[in-house]
């Protein structure tokens, strides 16, 4: 039987055009200003707003919360479990990005916190970082912000972890995957021109923001904005093949990318692990 995710990504990007959800990000200062742009191609309104004295509004009027660690500071840990909490009060979904957890003590440290401090719907990160947020592992470590692991090592700690926290992993690389502890799925859909740019794995949590916003289910909702992201991404290549042009190039095809194609071509498969 074939899926039915691709047809609901379909009508979760058809929703984010419709509704335009605002989409709080507490972000890294490396891709503020892209993952804004992105968000604003694909349908979505973007906030960015880190100031700890406004973050409790701002996560108030949000569809979504976007929490992403990339140049961190204890100030913006704090802003980010203060609208944490301010989302969780109204049921507002929050994605944490744990850029570099396993690098260094203050990254790692300052995920595990979010995550016990904030009640989390979806951590998008590669495998590498998703592997050090399990207490006591030691050996899960990144190389700067890059994974060191393939997706396929970090599976089964992936599905077991989504289910102690109660939330969905999403890890990403050449073939993505996607868990909430009992349904597992694997998304194809991608290039390899994402890796030669900076902040295209920050682009995908803004993303998946977004879906978010629209789609009560975590999981689908993060597959379907993971699958749109890689079709854009594919569609990009078709153009340019270097780097530069083709970070503007993914901008023009999250906008031109319509739920139809989408629904053709996301390639959202169920699996086992």
């Amino acid at each position: 039987m074939p899926s039915s995710y691709p047809s609901r990504a379909a009508e979760d990007l058809a929703a984010v055009r419709e509704k335009r959800p605002l989409v709080h990000n507490i972000t890294n200062y490396v891709v503020m200003n892209y993952t804004a742009n992105a968000l604003l191609a694909l349908g979505a309104s973007p906030v960015m707003a880190h100031a700890e004295e406004e973050v409790e509004e701002m996560a108030a009027l949000a569809g979504a919360l976007v929490l992403n660690i990339g140049t961190l500071s204890d100030a913006w840990v704090r802003a980010m479990i203060r609208a944490g909490s301010a989302a969780n009060e109204r049921n507002t979904p929050v994605v944490l990005d744990p850029v570099g957890a396993g690098a260094t003590r203050l990254r790692t440290a300052s995920a595990r916190r979010i995550l016990t401090e904030s009640r989390v719907s979806v951590v998008r990160g590669n495998a590498s970082e998703i592997l050090s947020l399990r207490s006591g592992n030691a050996a899960a470590t990144t190389k700067g912000v890059d994974a060191v692991h393939s997706v396929d090592e970090a599976a089964e700690t992936a599905r077991q972890l989504a289910g102690e926290l109660n939330t969905v992993l999403a890890i990403t690389g050449a073939v993505d995957l996607v868990t909430d502890g009992n349904r597992v799925l694997r998304v194809e859909n991608g290039h390899p021109l994402l890796t030669r740019v900076t902040g295209t794995g920050c682009t995908a949590t803004a993303v998946i923001g977004a879906f978010l916003a629209v789609d009560e289910d975590p999981l689908a909702a993060t597959a379907g904005a993971l699958a749109f992201f890689g079709v854009a991404a594919e569609r990009a290549a078709e153009h340019v093949q270097t780097p530069g042009r083709y970070k503007s190039a993914l901008i023009d095809a999250l906008y031109a990318l319509d739920p139809e194609t989408l629904r053709s071509e996301a390639r959202i498969h169920e699996t086992d692990v």
